[in-house]
């Protein structure tokens, strides 16, 4: 899963941003209110954070912007406990709500909720025949025994899951695990999934050939 954070406080943008990415997510940043609302518009992330105080434009701006392009889920993020504040954001279109100073594990748990909410899966359990994906503890069990999978085999896995019957071609994949720092191989994704078959079945993950994978 691929997240955008939007804040300019630099050393919580670098704990979120840190955290997020050993949670096996793709991370974008950007500090500033123009920047966010760039990149907000311009790629298909899985979820965006957003911070309501920025410079140049603030959170309820972008917030507006994108809610006229995109379903994208929004997670926002203030200072300020005000009844007010939290009505404006989520009739503005903002899917989720969080005060700081807030636990990483309420974050996390309020992401993975947002995601699931707009996939339309509510359970945090996905269950494909005898395999089980549990998105809280980003563990894979199968047929009731663990399956240790590598960070990206399980977003994969995830992604395709949370997707299920969907056809999502390889530039989807590419854009929703990889962030816009990271260098992509065009054999990668071919990698990761042999290696997912190897580990759960060989039938778990289809390939349409010229079109993409998914999970039926």
């Amino acid at each position: 899963m691929r997240l955008l954070i939007v804040e300019d406080e630099p050393r919580l943008l670098r704990t979120l941003s840190k955290a997020l990415r050993e949670e096996g997510y793709a991370v974008d940043t950007a500090e500033e209110g123009e920047e966010g609302a760039s990149k907000a518009l311009s790629c298909d992330y899985d979820a965006v954070v957003l911070d309501v105080m920025l410079p140049g434009m603030d959170g309820w701006e972008i917030l507006r912007r994108l809610r006229n392009e995109k379903a994208t889920p929004v997670l926002m993020l203030t200072a300020r406990d005000a009844t007010t504040d939290r009505v404006k954001g989520l009739d503005g279109g903002a899917d989720d709500y969080l005060v700081k100073p807030f636990e990483l594990d309420e974050l996390f748990a309020r992401i993975r909720a947002i995601i699931r909410r707009h996939a339309g899966r509510s359970h945090p359990k996905l269950v494909v025949g005898d395999v089980e994906i549990d998105t809280r503890g980003r563990r894979v069990e199968m047929a009731g025994k663990p399956v240790t999978l590598t960070a990206r085999e399980y977003a994969i896995v995830e992604y395709l899951a949370l997707h299920r019957g969907q056809v999502i071609s390889r530039s989807q994949l590419y854009e929703h695990l990889f962030d816009e720092n990271e260098d992509t191989l065009s054999n990668l994704l071919d990698v990761h999934v042999h290696g997912i078959r190897r580990k759960l079945r060989a039938d778990l993950i289809v390939t349409r050939r010229g079109e993409g994978y998914l999970i039926e």
